[in-house]
């Protein structure tokens, strides 16, 4: 039997040094910008204090609604108004605006809209609860 060995003259690292750049010259941390406030915020506090992980864009963006009155750019909200009472709520997600939807229409009996700035509107009907 014989076995063939290809010639290795050089040898290969397992490692991988990073093209040159040492590991604390690269700065990877999320920001989010806001037009209206006129500023950029990095989310080093909500991934190192809050530890959110992957939900740090979205924490962040709930938080400055609530301080601000409006999300950051690129924050699409999904908009949820009842259409028989002033009650309402905004969400970053699809699932939880529909939660909410079909919850207070099957409490009170209200079509409730659900909007999103990407898409058209969908009215949740009560009789349907």
């Amino acid at each position: 039997m014989i076995i063939y060995v290809p010639n290795q003259t050089e040898s290969v690292s397992d490692q991988f040094d990073g093209g040159g750049i040492e590991p604390g010259e690269v700065d990877d941390t999320p920001t989010v910008r806001c037009s209206r406030c006129g500023d950029e915020w990095d989310l080093g506090y909500e991934l190192d204090t809050l530890r959110v992980g992957n939900r740090a864009i979205e924490r962040f963006a709930l938080d400055h609604k609530r301080h601000t009155g409006h999300f950051p750019d690129d924050a699409g909200a999904w908009s949820v108004m009842c259409e028989c009472c002033p009650d309402g709520d905004e969400f970053l997600t699809e699932r939880p605006a529909r939660r909410w939807a079909e919850t207070h229409a099957r409490h009170t009996g209200h079509d409730v809209s659900i909007s999103h700035a990407d898409d058209g509107s969908v009215t949740i009907d009560a009789e349907r609860r």
